[in-house]
């Protein structure tokens, strides 16, 4: 007969006198948190590889702590046995996944083919070998399962490994996108708060067998969750309408009832001071939603007016005037004396220009609000990039620059409305050539990366100050020394792009170094019949 744990039998597996309740508490504020923040982010997981990967982390996270309870109440050895095996192998895949999110967050793709093998071969040893006694030979007389010393050290040095590639991965983010600094030491804050408390609560019971205390390390799920929420919510990380006051009313409920499981006072008085500050930052943003709100009635108000203006009287009139000049220039009048034809032409290319400015504005704003109307088609890109190169090619060259395109050989049709596409790369390339020094140099590329058309165009002008940055995709949001280098500037153009370009189901950044140019990047997804070939440059 199976000899049985020093306890009794548990009820409903998860509750008897063994488990200690600091266990319960730390292990449901953990799994809540994390199932809660998982439901929110589910609505974009069929459109986000960050979204899967994250949920990926949280299904094992919540699997390991789940099997963490039985461990605890149940007096089965031989059960205790296979789920501390099963455990081992869940705690790695959390670290994996939670490495390989890492990465896509920062880096902004995915992670190379011969990376996702190496992974798989870091895990083989445990894989291979789980079944067998090489890693646990049995339980010992207490109730505990013995592990190899292979087993305990091989665990945790993949454990930190991982750990010390998130850290490489963030300063390389930090280093080569220096616009989402904030953003990245965020997010890595985060990871390695949790993950550092689950090793070292790991960590902690292997050694000295104080297997109470390891349940600390469960709260750097909430940690991780805490700092993912802020980024969220003040960089937009995954496009989710996150309301913070929603999300901390629910943390509040979270740690009130998570009292029930523990009567310790220092567990209390932790709460009480976790719930208090809870509470100021409801407080806080119910007062900032107020505001918010106030002043967005009287800004729709605002633009509504300005809007129907310009759409009905200032773009009204230009046309009018537009028309004259063009009417002047036929013969329906007259011919009209020479010298007055220079002066004619002009009048109508400056009413023209005047008529795609405000246009210009109408679409942007249209675009911000989710106004705009789309005509989705197939569209060759290539082919689009290319008259584009063609037309501004020589703009270029005659403001004394050089212009290179660099297209790589492969099928470029994407999903998208052609006119509106045309507008954003239009836009993108003419910035370039605007916002240059005088003699510098325009590199406008095309290429495939990672199953999605990727889109650049380098210039070695005046770069974005840290300022400019602040206001580049806003509506207005002229840089501050814009109309030193383009007159006509409206700020209004990249508030178009921006917009435009999710809505085509794609990301828009740059790279940008003050006094040395900035490169614009656009990704798209596309349905690639071939992406090898030579690059074609002109």
């Amino acid at each position: 007969m199976e000899w049985l744990c020093p306890w009794e039998s548990a009820r409903y597996f998860i509750f008897s006198s063994s488990v200690p309740t600091l266990l319960y508490y730390s292990h449901l504020i953990a799994i809540l948190a994390a199932i809660i923040f998982a439901i929110a982010l589910i609505p974009r997981v069929r459109e986000s590889l960050p979204v899967k990967l994250f949920l990926a982390t949280i299904f094992f996270f919540i699997i390991w702590t789940v099997i963490d309870i039985p461990l605890w109440a149940l007096n089965r050895p031989d059960i205790d046995l296979f789920l501390w095996s099963v455990q081992v192998l869940t705690e790695l895949f959390v670290y994996v996944s939670a490495f390989y999110f890492a990465y896509v967050f920062i880096a902004q793709k995915d992670l190379k083919f011969l990376w996702k093998i190496g992974l798989v071969a870091l895990l083989s040893p445990i894989i291979v070998l789980l079944p067998t006694a090489y890693l646990f030979p049995g339980v010992d007389t207490s109730c505990v399962v013995s592990e190899t010393s292979f087993v305990i050290y091989f665990t945790y040095g993949v454990e930190i490994l991982l750990s010390f590639l998130v850290l490489f991965t963030s300063f390389w983010g930090i280093r080569t996108q220096s616009t989402r600094k904030s953003e990245i030491v965020l997010f890595t804050t985060g990871v390695i708060v949790f993950l550092v408390a689950f090793s070292s609560g790991n960590i902690i019971g292997s050694l000295n067998g104080n297997w109470d205390l390891a349940q600390v390390g469960l709260f750097g799920m909430p940690v991780f969750i805490a700092f993912l929420t802020y980024t969220v919510v003040k960089f937009k990380t995954f496009n989710v309408k996150l309301i913070a006051t929603q999300a901390l009313v629910v943390a509040t409920m979270l740690l009130l009832g998570s009292l029930f499981f523990s009567p310790n006072i220092y567990v209390i008085a932790a709460t009480f001071v976790a719930f208090s500050i809870g509470g100021i930052f409801i407080i806080q943003s119910v007062k900032r939603e107020i505001k918010l709100r106030e002043d967005l009635e009287i800004s729709n108000k605002w633009k509504e007016s300005l809007i129907h203006a310009m759409n009905h009287q200032i773009k009204g009139f230009l046309g009018v005037a537009r028309n004259v000049f063009a009417e002047l220039l036929g013969t329906d009048y007259g011919q009209i004396p020479e010298q007055s034809r220079p002066l004619v032409t002009h009048g109508l290319e400056e009413m023209g220009k005047g008529v795609e400015y405000v246009q210009g504005i109408l679409n942007s704003i249209s675009a911000q609000n989710g106004m705009l109307l789309y005509n989705m088609k197939p569209v060759d890109l290539k082919s689009l990039i290319s008259d584009l190169v063609s037309q501004l090619k020589d703009v270029a060259e005659k403001a004394g620059l050089s212009f290179e395109s660099i297209i790589a050989d492969g099928d470029y049709t994407v999903s998208g409305d052609v006119t509106k596409l045309e507008e954003v790369f239009k836009n993108l390339i003419t910035n370039a050539i605007l916002y240059n020094n005088p003699h510098g140099d325009i590199t406008v590329s095309l290429s495939h990366t990672d199953g999605k058309v990727l889109f650049a165009v380098k210039d070695t002008g005046m770069g974005i100050s840290k300022d400019d940055q602040k206001r580049l995709f806003k509506p207005g949001g002229m840089g501050k020394d814009s109309i030193k280098h383009n007159a006509n500037a409206s700020g209004y153009g990249l508030a178009f792009v921006e917009p435009v370009i999710k809505e085509h189901q794609g990301k828009i950044w740059y790279e940008t170094e003050v006094g040395k140019g900035t490169t614009f990047f656009v990704e798209l997804p596309v349905n690639q019949s071939g992406t090898g070939g030579q690059a074609v440059a002109s």
